[in-house]
């Protein structure tokens, strides 16, 4: 039995994980550190193989050092593929942040270290909301698809033209500034018209120092419009796992 080992099969499939693995450890939801360590390298070796009928053909062996520049290139490209995700879908966490500021709920904020998000409990809830919704959905798939179509668009080996992801930077972020109005806008409105009656209650009537009575006010209509939002948030992650599709297939 003849057995034959072709090393451009394996470098190519070598120099696809370490995109898929870059990627993983940054783009949500599988940077999330309550997922262990080997089930996303076990994901991403899965991801490799998947991908290498993909990604073999064509692929020519390299010399030692072009194999590892090669190997820095698909580290920054999938690093930069990760960010542009997570800008996306940072919109969820900004919105719940929003709300915490507005709604007086900042001051009890702590760090997270399984989601590294430093947040109050609306800004933990909203991340924690969307990381399951994106798996209850399906939206992780779409997420996997627009990755591995990516090795169409960025051959490995070449790397990435860096003025094209710095252009989608600038507009993701300026996408995820809008989603996050669009999200909590409705509610920091409702919170400020409320900040501004009660500091005109107490031009009109001082003595009643109305602002000791605006955070358990505030508080109140937080949690009772809050919910209006939180039903809206399925729809939100479908949209957002639409758009970080998108971004990923801008990218070249």
């Amino acid at each position: 039995m003849d057995f034959r080992f072709d090393m451009n099969a394996v470098e190519a499939v070598m120099l696809a994980g370490v995109r898929i693995v870059a990627f993983l450890v940054i783009a949500p939801p599988f940077s999330y550190k309550a997922i262990p360590g080997n089930v996303k390298a076990m994901l991403a070796v899965g991801l490799a193989i998947a991908v290498g009928p993909r990604v073999i053909p064509g692929y020519q062996a390299q010399t030692t050092g072009d194999f590892f520049v090669s190997l820095v290139l698909e580290v920054v490209a999938g690093a930069i593929l990760g960010f542009l995700v997570w800008l996306v879908f940072a919109a969820i966490q900004s919105a719940g942040s929003a709300i915490d500021l507005f709604g007086g709920f900042q001051m009890a904020q702590a760090y997270d270290p399984q989601s590294m998000i430093n947040g109050a409990q609306f800004t933990r809830l909203f991340q924690m909301t969307s990381l399951v919704l994106m798996f209850t959905s399906g939206g992780y798939q779409l997420v996997i698809g627009g990755l591995l179509r990516t090795f169409d668009a960025i051959p490995i080996g070449v790397g990435m033209d860096l003025s094209n992801p710095a252009a989608l930077i600038v507009k993701a972020t300026t996408q995820m500034f809008l989603a996050t109005l669009q999200i909590a806008g409705p509610l920091i409105v409702v919170l400020f018209l409320a900040d501004a009656g009660l500091g005109l209650l107490t031009r009109v009537a001082p003595a009643l120092n109305a602002f000791q009575l605006g955070y358990p006010l505030k508080i109140m209509i937080t949690l009772g419009l809050a919910g209006m939002v939180f039903v809206a948030l399925p729809q939100v992650v479908s949209q957002l796992s639409q758009q970080a599709v998108t971004v990923l297939m801008g990218a070249r």
